[in-house]
């Protein structure tokens, strides 16, 4: 079993802590629900907020937001450096938003969602002030393939390799942003 502040008391308490913070994303979507198709991102970013910061404050634990959302906008956020739980139990940090896609919501449109992530204190990497940043996620077979510091050609190589495929059969998923549309051009560019 290993000591770390969420595991030390045995499995039920990640168990319980997990259903816990289930809930909060639970109470978040179920407030930004009744948003849904209004046109009004901002009502339902914070409804959301309001119920995600109220039942997050009553869960067992010592959680400090680290990853928080809505500075770089100035909508309604759980704040970077916000103290959330109860005061009891596990140190932990926190990524949250409440709702990732408000545009969506506010549109009716589907893959809204509620998003939180907790971990042991100190172990979540912590972005400060930075709003977008360059991120790459592959499956566990891919992990030791790519290199952050190679372009975006190379990696797709990398990654095909240790898939045993070609690339055009490797799937890349990017969010259609103007920001992003240089990025989409490589990947394209490379099949």
């Amino acid at each position: 079993m290993s000591d770390s502040p969420l595991t030390r008391r045995g499995e039920d308490l990640d168990r319980n802590l997990a259903l816990d913070l289930v809930r909060v994303t639970e109470a978040a979507a179920m407030a930004a629900g009744r948003w849904v198709g209004r046109g009004d991102k901002e009502g339902g970013d914070g409804a959301a907020v309001d119920a995600m910061r109220q039942l997050i404050n009553s869960v067992p634990m010592r959680g400090i937001v680290v990853i928080g959302e809505g500075e770089k906008d100035n909508a309604p956020m759980l704040f970077n450096g916000e103290h959330v739980g109860d005061g009891y139990g596990a140190e932990v940090d926190v990524a949250v938003d409440p709702i990732d896609g408000t545009t969506l919501m506010s549109k009716g449109m589907p893959n809204a969602l509620a998003v939180l992530a907790v971990t042991e204190r100190g172990a979540m990497f912590d972005p400060s002030a930075v709003f977008y940043m360059e991120k790459i996620a592959v499956g566990p077979d891919c992990a030791d393939a790519v290199d952050f510091t190679a372009p975006v050609a190379e990696n797709l190589r990398r990654i095909a390799k240790a898939k045993k495929s070609s690339v055009s059969d490797v799937t890349v998923c990017i969010l259609d942003r103007p920001r992003h549309e240089d990025l989409i051009r490589e990947v394209r560019d490379e099949g």
